[in-house]
This record gives C-alpha cells, sequence and structure tokens, in this order.
C-alpha cells in the first residue's frame, strides 16, 4: 500500500471542520429556517472548500439532516424506579429538541411545523437520508422498549402490554402536535400524555400502591 492511498484510507475526518460547518448551517437555519440555508454561505462562513463541504454533505438536505440529528442528540431515558417520571422525562426531551427545529425561523411557532416538516420532507426525498432519521430514532426506541420491560418486571407493568405500540402512543401524539396541530409540545403536555397512555397499564395491586 502507497503512502498516499493510506492517507487517503485512514485519515481521520475532521472533527473542527464538521462543528464549525454545522454551527455556520444551523446559524442559517435558526435565522431564516430552511430556505435561507445556502451551501455556498455555509462554506464561507465555515471557512472551508466547497469541495470538503460537498463531499460531506452532497445536497443541501443531507447538511440540514445533520444540523438536526445533532440537535435532536441522544436522548436517554433515566431509570429513577419511577416509569412515570422517566418517561416523562423521555418524551418532554424528544418534545423540546422538535420544538427548538420547530422555531428555526419561525420565532413564534404559530400553527406552522416550520423546519421539522422540511426535514421530514427531506428523509422522504432520499433513501439515504430516511434510513439515518430511521436509526437514530430506532436507537431511541430501543431504549424506551427496555425502560418498558424493566417496569414490566419490577414495576408492576402489565406484563400483555405491547411496548412497541406503548411507545407509539407515546411518541406519536408529540410528532402529530409538532407536524399538525402546531400546538405546544411542552413538558405539561407530556405528563399529560404519560398518564393516558399509563392509565389501566398497571397490575391491580400495582395500581392501588399508586393510588
Amino acid at each position: 500500500m502507497t503512502q498516499n492511498t493510506a492517507s487517503r484510507r485512514g485519515r481521520p475526518r475532521d472533527a473542527d471542520v464538521d462543528r464549525r460547518v454545522l454551527d455556520a448551517a444551523w446559524d442559517l437555519l435558526h435565522g431564516g429556517g430552511y430556505a435561507a440555508l445556502n451551501m455556498d454561505e455555509v462554506a464561507e462562513r465555515a471557512g472551508v472548500a466547497k469541495t470538503t463541504l460537498y463531499r460531506r454533505w452532497p445536497t443541501k438536505d443531507h447538511l440540514a439532516i445533520a444540523v438536526a440529528a445533532r440537535i435532536l442528540g441522544e436522548v436517554p431515558i433515566p431509570d429513577t424506579g419511577d416509569v412515570r417520571r422517566d418517561l416523562t422525562d423521555f418524551i418532554a426531551a424528544q418534545a423540546a429538541s422538535l420544538g427548538r427545529l420547530r422555531l428555526a425561523g419561525n420565532p413564534d411557532g404559530a400553527g406552522s411545523a416550520g423546519l421539522v416538516a422540511e426535514l421530514a420532507a427531506a428523509a422522504a426525498r432520499h433513501p439515504d437520508i430516511g434510513a439515518l432519521v430511521r436509526g437514530l430514532f430506532a436507537r431511541r426506541h430501543d431504549l424506551a422498549r427496555a425502560r418498558l420491560r424493566r417496569a414490566s418486571e419490577r414495576e408492576g407493568l402489565r406484563r400483555d402490554i405491547d411496548h412497541e405500540v406503548m411507545i407509539d402512543q407515546l411518541v406519536g401524539p408529540v410528532w402529530y402536535q409538532i407536524l399538525v396541530t402546531g400546538g405546544p409540545a411542552d413538558r405539561s403536555y407530556a405528563e399529560r400524555l404519560v398518564e393516558a397512555v399509563l392509565d389501566g397499564a398497571f397490575t391491580p395491586s400495582t395500581q392501588r400502591s399508586k393510588s
């Protein structure tokens, strides 16, 4: 193997370039929404060559999704022994990050899905972006499933509960609020949502002890 070949294959990706580009892209998205995101301006603000930018993010959609993935980030689900509280924290954190995206370029957020809708459309346009987004949420769902499984084992959550459906019942309404109704998806909403989904989800003896 030649030195050039080794360099091409083994050179680590420059994390500082990623940071500068994503920071510049978020500044544009935050200020003016998806329409304000311009690849040439991002390259200029980040101080990187356009070829570097396009090699890492071939389209504006890819760059916008990368920014969103950083904002959405990892959402750990706590395990305090109180599954109601833990699920509320989990859903509230997801709602907060989605709400931040919704407000990009749309500071009042009134009746608009904003950037979240654009990102959903981008995932539909590009199979690779769709796979990335599904992977991101699959990891979150894995964490939620594990937490529900532990709740079934030690906190009295009924063992016949379908964990997949329960997660859908928790996460789906948040997206509905963001994408369709434009309503608030805050912690108060997360608390009411978790209470509604968990209503009747515990064994009778456990339910009595919680009341």
